[in-house]
């Protein structure tokens, strides 16, 4: 049995923009330009910002912004090839953990009401909806889903993530 290495989720550097590029353009139909990336790692002092790694690839991304005392997730994805390897729990995982050392009280995003497959691990995760935002996508004029999860301090929330890493570092073994 050959020994795969595990994805690697660290903080995005402005080195990595050009890899971020990469999933970006692969996973929506308008995708954020570099310099918007460049923009938020350097001068936005709310923004952060982390990197799945497969090897030296860069498989994923996302970002959060400190609005007071919400983390709001601004961007998420992983490159189309390499989903359903469970990269955006890790990525997922990761937030959770930044906006609590960053002392937020919820994580809220914006998807899109056709994106089922994202819901659903939001929601696996503890987010609920919250309201649409209608023709909220430029592309096509379709409605986002507004989510919120319950306070990340409560122990629920604390125990709901324990487990579910759990699981994750147990499949990774496997």
């Amino acid at each position: 049995m050959v020994s795969v290495a595990p994805i690697a989720i660290s903080a995005m550097t402005l080195d990595d923009v050009n890899g971020v590029q990469d999933v970006e353009r692969a996973s929506f139909p308008v995708p954020w330009p570099a310099s918007a990336f460049r923009h938020e790692l350097t001068q936005n002092r709310n923004a952060r910002y982390v990197v799945a790694r497969d090897g030296d690839r860069i498989v994923g991304y996302t970002g959060l912004w400190l609005m007071v005392d919400e983390a709001h997730i601004t961007t998420f994805a992983v490159h189309p090839d390499a989903r359903r390897r469970r990269i955006g729990e890790r990525l997922l995982q990761r937030l959770f953990e930044i906006a609590h050392d960053i002392g937020a009280e919820w994580l809220t995003l914006e998807v899109r009401a056709s994106n089922i497959a994202a819901q659903r691990l939001y929601e696996k995760y503890g987010f609920k909806r919250a309201g649409v935002r209608r023709r909220y996508y430029s592309d096509n004029g379709e409605d986002a889903l507004i989510m919120w999860t319950e306070r990340i301090k409560e122990r629920a929330v604390r125990d709901r993530l324990e487990k579910l890493r759990e699981d994750l570092d147990a499949e990774e073994r496997e």
